[in-house]
């Protein structure tokens, strides 16, 4: 099975290209979506969270994102930690996803493919790069954050430059070139099995 790992910045508009991909009948492991499933149900996770957090990390039995929130994002070693406890869990789920499809090809979608290690778990990656301008304005309007915060979370990703030298392929998702050209140029560059 060719796995393609679907990645960009905040903003770039992944999930628009995974949902046009998925619109060809490419099944699509979304990363984001599932490590936020995972991360209320899994118990592995919730004990080790609250080993290096606290008991107070979850509520009603799901993980207090805002408070887990204000705590990484000031403290790097923090971060660090959790990551090393969702990743492995949310790769497990996501080689198990892959064992359940009927398909020849599959994605995932991460915008954190390369720091998480995706990126040795997939056969093409596909990088989504929208101008840093754009990505502000519409994670500013979906989120509605501020531009400070916005570009704390743009920095903590790997920067566009080295994604597009690991990646096989790139979308430009800048409002102004069409979309669906370029997924069928990608499409047919991925080998028919």
């Amino acid at each position: 099975m060719i796995k393609i790992g679907i990645t960009g910045g905040i903003g770039s508009g992944k999930s628009v290209i995974s949902s046009l991909i998925a619109m060809n009948g490419i099944p699509v492991y979304t990363a984001d979506t599932e490590s936020r499933r995972l991360s209320d149900t899994s118990p592995v996770i919730r004990r080790k969270l609250e080993a290096f957090f606290g008991n107070d990390l979850y509520v009603n039995d799901l993980l207090d994102r805002k408070h887990l929130a204000s705590i990484i994002f000031s403290n790097e070693k923090a971060l660090k930690n959790v990551n090393e406890i969702i990743h492995p869990v949310v790769k497990k789920d996501f080689q198990a996803w892959i064992k359940q499809q009927k398909t020849n090809i599959c994605a995932i979608e991460s915008a954190i493919l390369f720091e998480s290690g995706f990126d040795k778990t997939v056969d093409v990656i596909l990088l989504v790069y929208a101008p840093v301008g754009l990505r502000l304005t519409r994670v500013m309007e979906r989120d509605g954050a501020t531009e400070a915060d916005i570009i704390k979370r743009m920095n903590r990703q790997t920067p566009d430059e080295l994604k597009r030298k690991q990646a096989d392929f790139v979308i430009i998702n800048d409002e102004v070139q069409p979309l669906i050209p370029q997924i069928d140029r990608f499409l047919a560059l991925l080998p028919q099995k």
